[in-house]
């Protein structure tokens, strides 16, 4: 996604994660943990909710993997039975804006326990499409967000 913005400036809105109900879908609330902020080792606590069902919700405690200014943004998240995702952004200059890639890994992979609460409590039949939906959506309000030059939340 392109965003009108510097990567400094975009950089800044992703990495203070405590502003990615803003422009997740999913997300509801983030807290850092320890001495928090942006680097290496910092733990934050996240609470998501399925969009397919606003009753279902959990949390879980990334870990940042990334965190060079400007360039890129990378955390780890482990659930017990739903494996290990790595989300990252990385961000690189084009014209006078920034060219956003969100993408994710799957490190370990959700085990048959994590499907099954997945596709049945969580009632997502098909999470990987879901996923996929949930990362265009975000880039999109991420936009949509930067280029209004909205202020940091007070969070």
């Amino acid at each position: 996604m392109h965003i009108e913005a510097p990567p400094q400036a975009v950089y800044d809105v992703v990495a203070d994660v405590t502003r990615t109900p803003e422009y997740s879908p999913e997300v509801d609330e983030v807290v850092w943990l320890d001495d928090g902020g942006p680097h290496v080792g910092a733990r934050f606590r996240a609470r998501n909710r399925a969009p397919e069902d606003s009753r279902f919700s959990w949390h879980n405690t990334p870990i940042v993997m990334a965190a060079e200014p400007g360039r890129e943004f990378a955390f780890a998240r482990t659930e017990k039975f739903a494996g290990t995702i790595v989300w990252r952004y990385r961000f690189e200059p084009e014209g006078a804006g920034t060219r956003v890639t969100e993408s994710y890994e799957v490190a370990r992979p959700i085990g048959r326990i994590g499907w099954f609460i997945i596709g049945t409590l969580g009632r997502d039949p098909d999470r990987m499409t879901t996923m996929r939906e949930g990362l265009r959506e975000s880039l999109r309000r991420l936009k949509r967000l930067v280029e209004a030059g909205t202020a940091p939340s007070s969070s």
